[in-house]
This record gives structure tokens, sequence and C-alpha cells, in this order.
């Protein structure tokens, strides 16, 4: 062994970097592991063209946990989010649109356009989805209760009651159905509009296998509904620097805490030893050693990569295996040389350009899309989600360039009968032509492309199927079902051995949740 730590972290995603941070802040001597040449997973800022600075893949800041950045002081490790407004633009094919603000009456007066009544309700939709997103989000930083519950676990549950304290019968209702239902369906017991409906609902199937009709899409919905930025609830926002500056924030203050961070440090095996983690082997062969090992990576990576058959029971390793990992959502990164001009809103700069601009004209529209993906298609008419960052942040742009993110349903990572590196480029030239049915322009201001489908996801980032979530947050495999039932604690079958990553509760987005749930589990067991 060539040296020794209490804890390795492997991977430092934002997550592995959250548990490094507050263990060294618990005295722990700890050592995060990272196989890429810089920290941030997929929260990353990259300059992968002169002078454009890129949030490669993930690209808008809301879940991040308040107690996370007050605790670890990101402030001061140069942390800033600038909130987002407008929150959409909305383009349709008729000419019209819709922004939606962070100022309620500018909102009311926009709805107020395609239905009188949906503007009355608005408010009130608004302020279920809080209390219920109230809930949700104070099981954040819990751990899942054991699973399944003996009668000794009572307390667990009992709490989880109590979170649901001050509901009405209404709210209960909802909050049920809200983990049962349809984004679609949800949505239809509030609005008539389908204007105000597909906007709402690309929440309900941003990074999930389904569509806006598939059970369980209602809770994607909520869940992207949690969260704020500078103290509003429910507002997104970039964040300066790019996201890999969240990701160097954290690392940051893991280092000021004693923290040793490595990057090309590729781990190939966790080593186990009498059913016990004991350290790990590096790529290169180099042995480290150390009590603990956390492991940022996605479960499937965790348990069928990094460590044998023989140090599993069958039964879990055969769970780990059903976990569902697979990825519909591709990220394309544009470098432009100007703004793109809306028919439906032509001029700019204007306030389109700060907004998230969809192309999704109605749920149906969204519904079709997801069925090219059922059957191993990219789809033929995809929901877009668009922003630009440097209107935000002009710096990470030359002087009058600019930087445009799109995020994209569906793309299947399984393809029928073809591959990704035969269809990369067709298909970038399919995205290009969506976009250009509203925005005539695009094409002469693209100065460069990066097209990263769920299988080049997985290439570049080391997830698991390309899914931006470690895993479906599907119901069967949420709270205390994620990753496995009777697993949802942090710890696993190896003594040791923890998840830290979106793969344990409460699951994906740049959150710090689980890097924070999984610090505190291990710190507990000591």
């Amino acid at each position: 062994m060539s040296q020794s730590f209490d804890v390795i972290i492997i991977g430092a995603g934002h997550n592995g970097l959250v548990t490094a941070a507050y263990l060294a802040r618990a005295g722990r001597r700890v050592l995060v592991l990272e196989s890429r040449e810089l920290v941030g997973g997929c929260a990353v800022t990259e300059e992968i063209w002169p002078g454009y600075r890129v949030s490669t893949a993930s690209y808008l800041s809301s879940l991040m946990q308040e107690k996370v950045v007050r605790e670890l002081e990101l402030e001061k490790f140069g942390y800033v989010v600038d909130s987002k407004d407008p929150a959409f633009f909305s383009p349709f094919p008729d000419g019209r649109h819709l922004f939606m603000w962070q100022d309620r009456k500018k909102t009311l007066d926009e709805i107020a356009k395609f239905s009188k009544r949906d503007a009355e309700v608005y408010p009130k939709y608004e302020e279920r989805l809080e209390r219920l997103a109230i809930v949700a989000e104070s099981l954040l930083l819990t751990t899942p209760p054991p699973f399944p519950p003996r009668a000794v676990d009572l307390p667990h549950y009992l709490r989880l009651v109590g979170a649901m304290k001050g509901l009405s019968s209404k709210e209960i209702v909802a909050l049920i159905k809200i983990f049962t239902q349809s984004a679609s369906e949800f949505l239809d017991e509030w609005f008539e509009s389908e204007e105000l409906k597909v906007t709402l609902a690309t929440y309900g199937v941003i990074g999930a296998n389904g569509g806006p009709r598939s059970p369980g899409t209602a809770y994607i919905l909520l869940h992207h509904c949690m969260g704020g930025v500078n103290g509003h609830r429910g507002l997104w926002g970039f964040v300066r620097g790019g996201m890999g500056a969240v990701s160097n924030a954290i690392a940051d203050s893991a280092r000021a805490r004693g923290a040793t961070i490595r990057v090309n440090a590729p781990v190939e095996k966790i080593l186990v030893r009498d059913g016990r983690a004991r350290g790990v082997v590096l790529r290169d062969g180099e042995e480290i050693e150390a009590k603990i090992v956390a492991s940022n990576l996605d479960p499937r990576r965790t348990f069928l990569k990094l460590l044998s058959a023989a140090d599993l029971d069958p039964d879990f390793r055969d769970s780990i295996q059903k976990f569902r990992t697979e990825g519909t959502s591709l990220k394309m990164n544009l470098a432009l040389s100007g703004l793109p001009e809306f028919t439906a809103l032509p001029g700019s700069p204007g306030p389109q350009h700060r907004a998230t601009m969809h192309i999704c004209p109605s749920v149906e529209y969204i519904e079709k899309a997801w069925d090219d993906a059922k059957y191993g298609k990219p789809s033929h008419s995809p929901l877009i989600e668009m922003t630009i960052p440097t209107m935000y942040d002009p710096s990470l742009a030359p002087p009058g360039r600019h930087i445009m993110g799109i995020f994209l349903q569906y793309a299947p990572y399984t393809l029928r009968g073809t591959t990704w590196d035969e269809q990369r480029e067709p298909y970038s030239n399919r995205i290009l032509a969506v976009i250009e049915e509203y925005c005539p322009n695009i094409r002469q201001i693209v100065v460069e492309r990066q097209t990263l489908s769920p299988y080049d996801l997985e290439q570049r980032f080391g997830i698991t199927g390309g899914n931006i979530f470690h895993g479906e947050m599907s119901l069967d495999q949420m709270f205390v079902l994620r990753p496995v039932a009777g697993w949802a604690r942090y710890r696993t079958p190896v003594k040791g051995l923890y998840l830290c990553g979106s793969g344990a509760h409460p699951g994906g987005g740049v959150m710090g949740a689980p890097g924070h749930n999984c610090a505190r589990e291990i710190i507990r067991d000591k």
C-alpha cells in the first residue's frame, strides 16, 4: 500500500465533493479520486472551443441545497447564481408566444392571452405545488427509513407522517396523486389551455424515460419545482462561470478543510477483505488503503464494475443488474456568432433570449416524440429546451459571441438497427432543422457544435447508459427503493462501502443532497 486515509471518495462529481467536504470538516483524512482531468462530473465548465467556456452537461441551478451552500461556505469560494427571468419563453407555430416571469402579475397577463380561466386558477396551482414541494423537500436531506419495516422502525415512519402535518385532506390526496399520476393527468385537472399545459409539462419529462402521459412523470414535475435561487422558491438560474463553478467551489471548500483531491486517477477496483472495504486499486496498479470507501459513481458501475461477483450476495447483484439506467436525454452545445431570431417574437437581444426557450407546441407533440424513442429511434420532432448563458455571463464567450445549450427529449441510448456513431451528425442536422422552423437564422449563426447523445454522455462522464440521474427516477426506484429495497440508507452489503451519488436518495439533479446525507451516515457509523 502506498498510503492510507480514513475515507476514499471514488469520483469527484459534485455529490462526491460534498461528501468529502463534510467529512474533512469532521476531521477525517479524505482522499477524492477522479478519473477525468477536472473535477465536477456532469457539473463542469469546459473550454471546448477557444474562448468558449461551456457547461458541457448540466446547465442550470436550482436544486442545490441552501444548507449545503451555507455550511460549506460556497459563496466564499466563488459560488454565485443569477436567477433567470423570464423563466420560460414558448413560441408557437401560429405566431403566438407565452412568457412566464418571476413577477406573477406579468405571468398571469401572459396566461390570460390563452385562457382567462387558467389565469384565475394559476395562483392556486402554484400555491398547491409549493405546499407539496415543501413536504417533498423535507425528505431530501433525510435518510430513508429501513425497508421492509420492522416494529423497531416505527419511529422512522412516524417522522414521515409528521412531514405531512398541516396538510389538508385535499393536499394529502394531491400528494399521493403526484407520485402516481402522469404530468398530463395532473395538469389536466387544473388547466384548459394547451399552451400553458405543455409549457409546464416539460418539467415532467426532463431526463425521464416516459412521455407526459406516462405514470409517475407528475413527480418529476414536482422534483424540478423544488429548490430555488437566492432564497426565492421555484426559480432556476445560471451559475456565474458555468456549472463547473459549483463543483470548483465545493472542491475548494473541501481542500480548505484538508481534503486531498487527485484527478487523472481512475479507480479500477474496490479492495474487499473479509466482507469489508479496505481501499482501492487504481488503473496503474497503485493501491491506496482506507477504512471507508464511498462511491459517487452510479450503482451499476460501482457494484458491477469495481467489485467482483464473489464480493456480493447473488440476489443483491441481480437487483443491481435490473436497476434501470438507460437515458433518453441528449445535450447539444453551440457556439453562436449572434442571437436566434424567433418568428413569433423578432428582435434581439430580447427577453426571450434570457429565458429557457421551449420548442414543443403541444402535449401531443411531446407524447409523439416519446413514441419514437420507445421503438429505438431518436424523436423526429423532439422536445427542445434552449438556454443562452452568455446573456447573463458574457465572459463565457468571446466579445459579441454566445453559447447556446440545447437539452433534448428523446434520444434513446440503445438505437434499433443503427448506432450513435452513425446517427450523431445526421441527427444534429435534424435538430437544427426543427429549431429553424421557429428561428430561421439559426444555421447562419452556428459557429461550432457539439452533440452528446446518451452514449456520448456515458463515454465522457462515466454514467451508465448516459442516464443523467444515475438511474431512472420512477416510483419503483425512489426513496426506500433507491437503488434497491433494503439498501437505501447509503450503506451497502459490503461493510465500509457507501453510495454518495445520485443513484442514492433523493436522486438526480445538482443538489448535493445524496453527498450530504451519505457523509452524515458515515459520521454516525463511527
